[in-house]
């Protein structure tokens, strides 16, 4: 299954004629989007350059902006950070789509007169303290312990160090799924230069840095913090070693090496790196970071790094929170726990794109992130493509932006979507005992005449995720029941109307049936009806809308359906 199918910065990104809705927008990627113009125009205009640039935007002349204000003209600079001493994952996705979003968003506010970028910072420099479990040669990378991860050995043999591999299975992942990004590696970045004037600025100011950062550690971290995280000339290894001396004039610091050898070191030039609070205020200092997206368990450290910025003279950047996703036990989702869904996992059962969607999603509620939300998530991902692409065809040439599907697919949803549901095609694979995607074919060739997997890519992709969704996770707890006295005299009158329908009858008129049978036998309310269908002869408790699952089955196959349950044959089947 081709992960480009979700791209997240397309080049096609429908923009023309969209500011106007772009300030009236609601869904939160606006909301951040206004937030973040504002910030732009308050940091980089004059008061009187402001007031031009209102009117500019007003007026909807927003090719002017730069031209006329060349301070607009350097990027608006979104970033997200990746910890390179693990794989990508799941969090990975969501911190690389939503400043995505944000940054969509921002280019329709704009319409594409203030440029933009993502930087991916790989923070490869930190060292290695955790010996990851999923890898090979771990007695090798025990001894590469506590060096950066870009100088520690590649446990694959494929590159030359693990942050090397890592790093580059990070950029295969993010372009398989379209992403438009800068990356950046933080040991590159501290040993090209970048950020030394940064660095020897909190050489400068250590004591304003640490009057912020000691309050915040225990008693014991208190007695040997330093912001400095020397590399060991000897060792090659990060350590947390006190600054016993401070040299502003060399730009250098001294430290205990692991032998208790005092060493001096500049701190510019990759010799050191910054503990990780420090360090993303610096980042956010040197790159001129605008927008960044983090966890609710980061507040405290957006705080507090917000605050070095300012010591360090910059301004920090928007920095809005989500929340953290959920297991099933509705506890917080840990990769050392392994609790939860994986990337490969949602991949495995539902499209990109439902998982994007998934992302877009209230962003400040916090979400079970387990595998009975993937049905749902696919088929509200496209019920909103469906309702998107209506209003695109409604003749009023106004892309609905706030629906998600313009978000999902960056401002150019396709055209077409699925002409069924993810739920039916299971209750489908679930009536039909399937097993192959051939054989679901030949129920939707039926129900869709002329279609062929060709001709419907995304249902034929849907068919291949909800035969592995059934086998997993579906037919292991199907559970089979005996109608009672009433649900089987409504059931035999169902049959009874059904045989005296026409062969092609629609799934409206099936459902219009079925609706006055549960309706005529009194079942109140009516959806107890219809959940006593699904589970006798589904086995579930939930289902698709009847008459369209009947239409696509096929009257015939519902009737004898029927029959075999009333005949206790389905109970019998699984008992």
């Amino acid at each position: 299954m081709s992960r480009a199918a979700f791209k997240g910065y397309p080049q096609a990104l429908m923009l023309t004629g969209l500011s106007q809705q772009a300030r009236e927008a609601k869904s939160w990627p606006f909301e951040q989007a206004r937030a973040l113009l504002a910030r732009i125009l308050r940091l980089r205009l004059s008061d009187a350059e402001r007031d031009l640039a209102a009117a500019l935007i007003e007026q909807g002349k927003l090719d002017e902006l730069v031209r006329t204000l060349p301070a607009l003209s350097d990027p608006v600079v979104f970033q997200c950070g990746y910890g390179a001493s693990g794989l990508p994952h799941m969090g990975t996705f969501g911190e690389a789509a939503r400043p995505t979003m944000v940054r969509t968003a921002f280019r329709a506010l704009t319409e594409d007169a203030i440029p933009t970028t993502l930087i991916v910072f790989s923070d490869d420099m930190d060292g290695l303290r955790k010996i990851p479990d999923n890898v090979p040669n771990r007695a090798m990378l025990e001894e590469d312990r506590d060096k950066p991860v870009t100088s520690v050995r590649d446990p694959f043999g494929e590159h030359e160090s693990f942050g090397a591999h890592n790093n580059a299975r990070l950029r295969a992942f993010l372009d398989g799924f379209g992403f438009a990004y800068t990356f950046m590696s933080s040991t590159e970045t501290y040993k090209s230069g970048r950020l030394d004037e940064v660095l020897l600025r909190i050489l400068e100011r250590f004591e304003a840095v640490q009057a912020i950062m000691l309050p915040t550690l225990g008693e014991e971290r208190r007695a040997t913090y330093s912001p400095f995280l020397p590399i060991s000339p000897k060792s090659g290894r990060v350590l947390q070693a006190p600054t016993l001396e401070r040299h502003l004039d060399r730009g250098t610091i001294v430290f205990p090496d692991e032998d208790g050898t005092l060493t001096e070191v500049p701190v510019t030039g990759g010799h050191v790196k910054l503990q990780w609070r420090p360090d993303w205020a610096a980042r956010w200092t040197a790159l001129k970071v605008d927008f960044e997206m983090s966890g609710k368990d980061l507040v405290d450290s957006v705080r507090i790094s917000s605050r070095i910025e300012k010591v360090l003279g910059g301004e920090p950047p928007e920095t809005p929170h989500f929340e953290l996703f959920m297991d099933e036990n509705n506890q917080k989702i840990s990769k050392s726990k392994g609790n939860g869904l994986t990337m490969e996992e949602w991949l495995r059962y539902g499209t990109p794109e439902s998982l994007a969607y998934y992302m877009f999603q209230s962003p400040k509620s916090a979400k079970r992130l387990y595998f009975d939300v993937i049905p749902k998530a696919t088929d509200e991902y496209l019920s909103h493509l469906e309702s998107f692409n209506r209003t695109r065809d409604d003749g009023a040439n106004r892309a609905p932006i706030d629906n998600p599907a313009w978000q999902v697919h960056s401002g150019a949803p396709p055209q077409k979507g699925s002409p069924v549901s993810f739920s039916l095609l299971l209750n489908l694979v679930s009536a039909a005992d399937a097993s192959t995607k051939e054989i679901l074919w030949g129920f939707l060739e039926h129900y869709l005449p002329g279609a062929t997997p060709e001709s419907e890519p995304l249902l034929d992709k849907l068919a291949g995720y909800a035969l592995n969704y059934y086998e997993d996770f579906v037919k292991p707890s199907k559970r089979f029941r005996v109608p009672d006295a009433k649900e089987r005299a409504a059931m035999e009158e169902l049959v009874r109307r059904l045989k005296a329908l026409p062969a092609g009858a629609d799934a409206e008129t099936i459902q219009n049936e079925v609706f006055e049978v549960g309706k005529g036998a009194g079942f109140e309310p009516l959806r107890s009806w219809f959940g006593a269908l699904y589970e006798v002869l589904l086995g579930q408790p939930t289902g698709p809308r009847f008459g369209s699952f009947a239409a696509i089955f096929g009257i015939g196959r519902t009737i004898d359906l029927i029959e075999r349950a009333l005949e206790g044959r389905l109970v019998a089947a699984v008992a």
